[in-house]
Formats: C-alpha cells, structure tokens, sequence
C-alpha cells in the first residue's frame, strides 16, 4: 500500500472509532489492526495519539467544509441551504442515534479530558456557526444573524443528544419538520 494511501487510512480509521468508541478509549492497537499493519509500522505515520487527533480534526474539517461548499451550491435561497444543515439530523440518524453527533461528542470528551486539542473541535463547531451566520444574513437578519445561528445550533445539538438518549425516530422528525418552520418564518418575515 502507499504510504499516502495508508496515512489516510489511519485517519479514516481512527476518525471512525474516535466517533464510535471515544478517543480517550481508541488505543493505538485498536488503529493499527481496524488497518491491519503491525504497531511499528504505525509508528511510522504517527508517533503519538495526539498526532492523530489532530490528523481527525483536520479531516473532520475538510469534510464539514466540503459539505457546507456543496449546500452552497445545492441550495437556492439561505432557506433551503439552512434546511440542508437540519435535515443532517435524518440524513445521519442511524449514527447519531448509536454515537451521537461526531462533533459535539468529540467536543465534549476533549473538553472532560482538558484535552490540548478542545480548541481544534471547537473550531468545527465555529465552520457552522460561521456559515449558518452567513446564511441567516443572506435571509437579511444580519443584526442577529449570529443569535440565530447559534440558537439553531444548539437546537440540533439538543436533539442529537436526546436522540441517541431515547432513540425516538418520530421525535427526530417532528423536530427537524419544526425547525423547518422556524427558518421559513424567518424567510417570511423579512420577505414581507
């Protein structure tokens, strides 16, 4: 295998358990076999845990960003690209509702462990902010264009956590089909 090949595929490895186990319980032994090379020649590509953190979150980044360029191109209006963002709570439900949202369980581990690396997933949470903020001027509230990014932020947090809780596929729906509402009302408003 490549060497390129194989560092991303470290990354995508770990990327994947640090969602699915957590990172502070994701060992290098558990990396190196999900790829199937030895811990030696993992050594090779990271020498340290945090190294790869670092490598996730840049990924995870890069992802996120890809995913936001695609909305904004996708999407018509502010409305229906703030719609794109909701709708990720059903377009992911399964692995919210077994892992919870992978940014803001990250999040909220680096945080408990006063983890060096808090500010790189905070960062992951300011792409949002930051583009939902853009949309939300667009829809022309740019006075409380951030207020409102971060209360629809917080919102889909919310239910991605009370998702993976309860596990309730109708709570998940009703609530994106409300937060769909609540956007077309802020869309109305400054319409008319």
């Amino acid at each position: 295998m490549p060497t390129q090949e194989t560092r991303q595929n470290i990354i995508d490895a770990a990327d994947r358990l640090f969602y699915q186990q957590g990172f502070e319980r994701t060992s290098f032994a558990d990396i190196a076999s999900d790829v199937a090379i030895s811990r030696g020649n993992f050594y090779y590509y990271f020498k340290t845990k945090d190294a790869i953190l670092d490598a996730v979150i840049a990924k995870r980044l890069g992802d996120r960003k890809n995913m936001l360029a695609v909305w904004e191109h996708s999407g018509a209006t502010p409305e229906d690209r703030i719609c794109s963002f909701i709708d990720i709570l059903l377009v992911n439900g399964n692995k919210i509702r077994n892992y919870g949202c992978p940014i803001g369980t990250l999040s909220a581990e680096l945080i408990k462990l006063d983890h060096a690396a808090q500010d790189g997933a905070t960062g992951l949470f300011t792409v949002f902010r930051t583009w939902l903020r853009r949309q939300f001027e667009r829809m022309g509230h740019a006075a409380d264009s951030d207020r409102l990014a971060m209360h629809l932020l917080a919102r889909t947090q919310g239910v991605a956590t009370l998702y993976q809780a309860y596990k309730d596929e109708a709570f998940v729906a009703d609530e994106v089909r409300q937060m769909h509402a609540w956007v077309a009302s802020r869309a109305k408003s400054k319409n008319h």
